[in-house]
């Protein structure tokens, strides 16, 4: 009975190799055939791929082209600005021209000469840096007040040397020969 039994496994395993060597022939020849393609589709694919390119190669062209455009107009707009704000500054450098003497002074005949000698005036008000440091420059009576000062020379305030009295107090001598003392928030 063994035999038997045995005969009929190796049958069915027979069977079953047979059937799987078939199987996976018909699974090879099937990626085969589906895996190749033929010349009229690669053509076909290769045409839609040129006109793709065409089209996205016109609609650039395009955009190029109406990118030009619009910079020429731009151009051309920013060129007839600055043409006029030229023509507009030679008409004002002219009118100041003939409102001025030879001599280079304003000529008092017009009032808009009167006008800004008057603004002048107001902003010249304010010290200048030159004015500021003949301010600060010492002067004889400052340096004798200087020499007759015993207390220690502890720094500098505005270019002027800082003393310490012996209280603790801190003072300069100003360009008049006096004391003048330092708050501590300074």
């Amino acid at each position: 009975m063994k035999s038997k039994i045995h005969e009929i496994e190796l049958q069915t395993i027979k069977i079953m190799s047979k059937k799987l060597i078939a199987l996976c022939m018909l699974f090879v020849f099937s990626t085969a055939l589906f895996a190749q393609e033929t010349k009229a589709k690669i053509k076909k694919a290769a045409a839609k791929t040129e006109k793709a390119l065409e089209k996205t190669a016109d609609k650039t062209d395009k955009a190029v082209k109406n990118g030009a455009a619009k910079t020429k107009e731009a151009a051309k707009k920013t060129a007839d600005k600055t043409e006029k704000a030229a023509t507009k500054a030679a008409d004002k450098t002219k009118e100041t021209a003939s409102k001025i003497k030879k001599d280079g002074t304003p000529d008092k005949r017009f009032k808009d000469n009167d006008v800004k000698e008057v603004k002048a005036t107001k902003t010249k008000v304010k010290k200048t840096a030159a004015e500021e440091k003949e301010d600060l420059k010492e002067t004889a009576a400052s340096k004798s007040a200087e020499k007759k000062v015993k207390d220690k020379v502890t720094g500098s305030y505005k270019g002027k040397k800082v003393y310490t009295g012996p209280r603790g107090g801190t003072y300069y001598i100003n360009k008049n020969g006096n004391k003048t003392y330092i708050s501590d928030d300074k």
